[in-house]
């Protein structure tokens, strides 16, 4: 199956060269395959993603800190939306945070631009999505004139804090930026005016944000230029192809989730004696079918895992784990044992 020919999160991020001018919305920049390839890949990569933000979630739920944001901006049509629904469908939903920030609310433009955004932070152990953010104080009220200059300009620098503070508060902070082109743009806006099922995406005032085009392309060169910072990059995806956006920003999300390292949290309890006391309430019969369970369900698992660890060795980009794939099969072999002997124990006290 076709891939990427290096790591998208190097050609996508916005460096210090970037230049929005020479930016192909169309392209599909480092991966060696077409759309039956990037679906396939998404699909792989989904399964290993899914599993990567349940350890998170896991670990959140054990008293870990850590989360994960992506922040994803993009102008009508760009497949915002999509990021949401076929992303991060793949994963479950109790582990995600999503949220959508339109034009603010009148206690919101009360406050502080970035008050709302802090009250939408994800929780420990969750990802969270913006759909838009912050960076639509620098971007549509920059545009549309709402605060004057010397108020937006100010705001690169307060994000920029903010962001770092989020970061060394443990989120890993993912940013993306979906470029349309504009007649690919004209093309979905006018889709949403053929199909009824569609009227209700689209807005009169859609026209009036088209006709700023490339106003709104001065403003995002500003973003990528002055807020794409070591500790919060962004990656801007080219979004012409809806299925390469998906696939790229699949594929980011996951070596990020790689590179966190997150592990199954070890028991706060004693599980033998919790297996003991367990099995005291259950019938002879039931335990005896559990014995029999025992090994199939924990050497499955057990496969799992280590399949899980070598595909995500292949992406990480730190140093490598300390444990091989040996090293993990013994203490699950460990695990088990332990299991097996206890619960044959329990059921011969009962004979």
């Amino acid at each position: 199956m076709s891939t990427w020919t290096t790591d998208p999160r190097e050609a996508l991020r916005a460096g210090p060269d970037f230049d929005l001018a020479l930016f192909d919305p169309g392209g599909t920049p480092v991966f060696d395959g077409d759309k039956k390839d990037g679906e396939s890949l998404m699909e792989q990569r989904g399964e290993l993603l899914s599993e990567l933000q349940e350890r998170l979630y896991a670990e959140g739920r054990s008293g870990g800190t850590r989360s994960v944001l992506c922040v994803v901006q993009g102008l009508d049509t760009a497949g915002k939306g999509g990021v949401a629904r076929h992303v991060m469908g793949m994963v479950d939903p109790q582990g995600v945070e999503l949220r959508s920030f339109g034009v603010p609310t009148e206690e919101e433009a009360a406050n502080h631009f970035l008050w709302r955004i802090r009250k939408a932070l994800p929780r420990a152990g969750r990802i969270g999505v913006f759909d838009r953010s912050h960076y639509e104080d620098v971007l549509v009220q920059r545009v549309d004139s709402i605060v004057p200059e010397e108020v937006w300009r100010g705001r690169y620098d307060e994000i920029n804090q903010f962001e770092k503070e989020l970061v060394d508060g443990g989120t890993t902070v993912l940013k993306f930026a979906l470029m349309v082109s504009y007649d690919e743009q004209g093309k979905r806006l006018m889709e949403r005016l053929d199909r009824p099922d569609k009227y209700w995406k689209y807005s009169p005032g859609d026209l009036d944000t088209r006709s700023k085009w490339h106003q709104y392309q001065a403003a995002y060169a500003d973003v990528f230029r002055l807020t794409s910072t070591e500790h919060a990059p962004w990656y801007v995806i080219p979004a012409d192809r809806k299925w390469y956006s998906r696939v790229a920003i699949t594929e980011i999300i996951t070596r990020a989730m790689v590179d966190l390292g997150a592990r199954w949290p070890e028991a706060d309890f004693d599980v033998a004696q919790q297996r003991a006391a367990l099995a005291a309430t259950m019938s002879t019969e039931a335990l005896r079918e559990s014995l029999d369970e025992t090994e199939d369900n924990v050497r499955e698992a057990m496969e799992k895992s280590v399949e899980i660890r070598e595909e995500a060795l292949e992406l990480h980009s730190g140093e490598p784990p300390r444990d091989n794939a040996e090293q993990q099969r013994k203490r699950w072999e460990a695990v088990l044992e332990e299991a097996l002997a206890q619960k044959r124990q329990l059921l011969e006290e009962r004979d």
